[in-house]
Order: structure tokens, then C-alpha cells, then sequence
């Protein structure tokens, strides 16, 4: 298979969750910035087709790429650290993979032959890995395989790895392997043996690793670095020590102090295009590690237990507050345990209020109570998704006096539906990949929090939802003081409510975290930090 690109494929072994994700990303970033162009997928050894219909508690949240696709959460990672945008390409399933597979075998297309895992299910994810190589736009991809080296799921991708090697020639090919190193207390030790063993396993599926990654949370000896070496058939300078950071931000230059980039070039035989050029990195860094101020902000949701539900809107509040060089201390409250009686203790010592997106009506009646109570209190509030048409029914309910408004998602009989399904959305029955998904246009009014944020007309956001405001109540909500600052040009509805006299009080239909980067802090973000600031200083 003739190709200019490079392939990267990064497994990981022991155990999941050693942050393959931010791996890939910093070295992606390290290749980036000596003037290569990469790209980052995600292959998911789970069967759902995509994430979409998955509980965050499961699975972290779900984040949504331009072209509208329902992908893991590494894929915010690719895009925060990169700066690009990813796509459908970028994250594929077992799942996709077979569904693909048998889409074929139903339309006749295998020729009556029997349809194997070998060749045919390792032959589609092959051409997936290869897909975006095939647009020319890209001299290095970097390929993560999720879960563990060792699952049962995982094995055809490992076996499509294996082939790789042969259709791509081995300068063309490589494959660094995330693993981990314990410490034993008792024994006062890092141990080697569950990597040696993980790499075992990876030598039987015929893949030898040309390089390891070790997490660790001491710093690894050379004794230790010799033996893994040795016992894991690499060369001593590929083995590259992953100590725990700070923050996720310090990684790309911790890999760099380990040449863990200089070890992908010699070995792809590349030369550097130009001298890693991390400069505007650092500089966020340093603002990000030496704020000159400190705010206290909410975020309001039903999955606080597990963080990574808001994955996006907590990394976006980093940005944004590194940019305003403000540490953003960031409280997670769960909307189930808000009510009449303890909102204000809940709230009190709070300098903004962000209620998250979600689903369903468990915690609706806390972001309610929440929404009043910054409403009525004047303090900075910003609603995503859900958090803006909690809004709306809070306003329709308390200041025009329709007590039993509500989104027909919370009550279908609801006399008032403020929020209501889109008229081509009531005739959907499956659930996956079937909402206002990706990207679209929203033109802003000028004069409004949002256009004074932006600094321009017109912006595209990415949405994931399935219920809208209902424009038949737009004049009489209007009226009453919440204004409908952004809209989509071609549909009329709703993108963004702003109330008018409040220092800061806004809502977005859409998902502004998705579109944050370290480089790029999202605008409304920004301005919400800037308030929670202002409202601080007056308390």
C-alpha cells in the first residue's frame, strides 16, 4: 500500500484509564510543533455504533464534532491540544465496524464467500485506519485502540494492527505501548512484571512495540529502565518514563523532556521540518500555574459524581480562565440535592452559576430553584443546552406568571410548552444518532452579551439536543424583559436568551465548550469568568 503518511498506533496494557488519550494528544502536539500536520483517532472496542446513547456515567460525556458526529471524549482532547477539528472518521466502534460488515454482506458484496472475522471484519477496520491517511492532508496519524491489550473485544483490532505493519512497511509503521509501573509500598518497589507480561501478550497477538510509555508516580531508575528494556525486547532510550502531572496541559512538555518525539521521528525516519515551536503552550502554562485572581463558579448537573460527564466544560473553564489569568475554582453541586429550602446555602458563596446539559427530569426542579435564585440575585449565570431552556421555563413560570410552563421532554400535557420538540423530531423512534447534532450557523443581535463576546455577526456551534424554545412564546417572553439575542438564519429558532437588565445572564442552545482549545478559549466563557470577577468584587 503505497503511502507518504506515517502511522502511529498507540495500545495501552495492565490496566484502562492510563490516559492513552492524553498521550496521543501530547505527542500529537509535539509533532505539530515541529511543522507536521497530524491527526488523531479513536477506535472503541465497545459495540454500541457510537457513544450517543451511552450514560455519561458510563462512559464520560459524549462530545460532537463539527460534521455532527456523537464521539468519546478523547476526541475533545485531540481538538483541545491540536487546535483542529476532528470528524466521523476519527472515531470508530466494533460496533460501526460490524454494522459495516453486514450492510456489505446483505447487499451481496463478499460474492458469496463466508464472512470471517479474518479477513473481512479486520480487512473494514484496516480501511479505516487508512481512511483519512488517503486524503493527503495528513504526514503522520496517530491511531489510539481503547480498552486494554488482553480484552476479547480488543482482538481484531490488535490483529489489524499486525497486519498494518506489512501493508505500510516499517518505516511507515509504529507502535508505542501505554502501560504501568506500581509502586509496591510494602516492598518499597516499582514493579515491572504486569508490564512485562502486558507486552507478552502483545508479542502473541505478533506485535512487537517499538516503544513503552510507562506511567509511574515515582521516577523510574535506570535498573528499572534497563530490565523493561531487556524483558520487553525495546531499546533502552525507548523507554519512556509518563510521570503523574499537575495537569493534563504539562504533559506534551514532559514527553519532550523524555524525547519521546525525537524517538517517533528517528524511528519513522522523518526530519524535522522545524524546531519545536512551543511557545504559546508555555505561555498558557505559565498563566494557567500563576493566576493574579480567583473565582468560585457552580456547575449545577445531575452527573457530578463522575467529572468527566462535563469533561468539556470543566477543560473550557481552564482555558477561558488562564486566558483572563484567573484560577476558576470550580464547584460541583448535584441539582437532585437543591430545593426551596437550602438553595441559598447551596449558592450563597458562589460568584457565577452555570447549569449543565443533560436529560430527563431527575435534578430538574433543583436547576430551577438554581435559575431563580441567580436571576432574581443578579449573579453571572450561563445555562448550556438543558441550562438554557431551564431558563426560559423559570422566567415563564416566575416573572410571566405561567405556573405550570415546562419542555414536553419534563410533561407532555404541560399547558405551556415553552420548549417542544422540533415538528420532523416527533416522528423519530430510534434514539441514536437522531438529534440536532454538529454544527450549525447562529447570527447574533448586536449590542447582546453574546455579540459583545464574539465580536462578530454571525458564529457556528455545535448542538446535541432534541427539544427547542418554542417561538410561539418568543413575543410575550420578549416582552417581559428575556430577549432572543442569536438565532439560526435558516430555521428561525432560538439559539441564545439573554435577560436585559442583569450584569450577566445568558443561555445557549448550543454546546460552546465542544469548540475550546488551549489556543482558542471560547469566547462566552471568557466574558462569564470576566463577570463572576466583577460580581466578586462587589459582594
Amino acid at each position: 500500500m503505497a503511502s507518504s503518511t506515517k502511522y502511529i498506533f498507540i495500545t495501552g496494557g495492565v490496566t484502562s484509564s492510563l490516559g492513552k488519550g492524553i498521550i496521543a494528544a501530547s505527542l500529537g502536539k509535539l509533532l505539530q510543533s515541529r511543522g507536521f500536520s497530524v491527526t488523531i483517532q479513536k477506535f472503541d472496542p465497545y459495540l454500541n455504533i457510537d457513544p450517543g446513547t451511552l450514560n455519561p456515567y458510563e462512559h464520560g460525556e459524549c462530545y460532537v464534532t463539527d460534521d455532527g458526529a456523537e464521539t468519546d471524549l478523547d476526541l475533545g482532547h485531540y481538538e483541545r491540544f491540536l487546535n483542529t477539528s476532528t470528524s466521523q472518521s476519527n472515531n470508530v466502534t466494533t460496533g460501526r465496524i460490524y454494522n459495516n460488515v453486514i450492510t456489505k454482506e446483505r447487499k451481496g458484496e463478499f460474492l458469496g464467500k463466508t464472512v470471517q472475522v479474518i479477513p473481512h471484519i479486520t480487512d473494514e477496520i484496516k480501511n479505516n485506519f487508512y481512511k483519512l491517511g488517503q486524503e493527503g492532508k495528513y504526514d503522520v496519524i496517530i491511531t489510539e485502540i481503547g480498552g486494554c491489550v488482553g480484552d476479547i473485544e480488543s482482538l481484531p483490532f490488535i490483529e489489524a494492527v499486525r497486519q498494518a505493519r506489512w501493508d505500510l512497511g516499517p518505516n511507515n509503521f509504529l507502535v508505542i505501548h501505554l502501560t504501568l509501573i506500581p509502586y509496591l509500598k510494602a516492598a518499597k518497589e516499582l514493579k515491572t512484571k504486569p508490564t512485562q507480561h502486558s507486552v507478552k501478550q502483545l508479542l502473541e497477538a505478533g506485535i512487537q512495540p517499538d516503544i513503552l510509555v510507562c506511567r509511574t508516580e515515582y521516577h523510574l531508575p535506570a535498573e528499572v529502565k534497563k530490565k523493561l528494556a531487556l524483558f520487553c525486547n525495546v531499546q533502552l532510550n525507548s523507554v519512556i518514563e509518563a510521570m503523574d502531572a499537575d495537569t493534563i496541559y504539562d504533559v506534551p512538555l514532559l514527553m519532550k523532556k523524555e524525547k519521546l518525539d525525537e524517538r517517533v521521528l528517528s524511528k519513522l525516519k522523518l526530519s524535522s521540518k522545524q524546531n519545536t515551536d512551543l511557545d504559546e503552550w508555555k505561555d498558557f502554562l505559565g498563566k494557567l500555574k500563576n493566576p493574579t485572581q480567583e473565582v468560585t463558579i457552580g456547575l449545577i448537573g445531575k452527573y457530578v459524581s463522575l467529572p468527566d460527564s462535563y469533561k468539556s466544560i470543566i477543560e473550557a473553564f481552564t482555558h477561558a480562565g488562564a486566558s483572563v489569568e484567573c484560577h476558576v475554582n470550580l464547584k460541583l453541586i448535584s441539582s437532585e440535592e437543591i430545593n426551596l429550602d437550602n438553595f441559598k446555602s447551596k449558592l450563597s458563596d458562589l460568584d457565577g452559576i452555570l447549569v449543565a446539559p443533560g436529560f430527563g427530569e431527575r435534578g430538574f426542579e433543583g436547576k430551577i430553584e438554581t435559575v431563580r435564585y441567580a436571576r432574581e440575585e443578579k449573579i453571572p449565570f450561563f445555562g448550556i443546552c438543558l441550562g438554557m431552556q431551564v431558563a426560559v421555563i423559570e422566567f415563564a413560570r416566575n416573572v410571566l406568571q405561567l405556573p405550570n410552563a415546562n419542555s414536553t421532554e419534563m410533561d407532555e400535557n404541560t399547558p405551556h410548552p415553552v420548549i417542544d420538540l422540533m415538528e420532523e423530531q416527533k416522528q423519530i423512534e430510534q434514539m441514536g444518532g437522531t438529534m440536532r447534532l454538529g454544527a450549525y450557523t447562529c447570527e447574533l443581535k448586536r449590542g447582546s452579551k453574546a455579540y459583545q463576546a464574539y465580536g462578530t455577526k454571525k458564529v457556528q456551534e455545535r448542538h446535541r439536543h432534541r427539544y427547542e424554545f418554542n417561538n410561539k412564546y418568543l413575543e410575550q417572553i420578549e416582552r417581559a424583559g428575556m430577549l432572543a439575542t442569536g438565532k439560526n438564519p435558516d430555521t428561525g429558532l432560538v439559539e441564545i436568551m439573554e435577560i436585559k437588565n442583569h450584569p450577566w445572564f445568558v443561555g445557549v442552545q448550543f454546546h460552546p465548550e465542544y469548540r475550546s482549545t488551549v489556543l482558542n478559549p471560547q469566547p462566552l466563557f471568557v466574558k462569564f469568568i470576566e463577570a463572576a470577577i466583577e460580581n466578586k468584587k462587589y459582594k
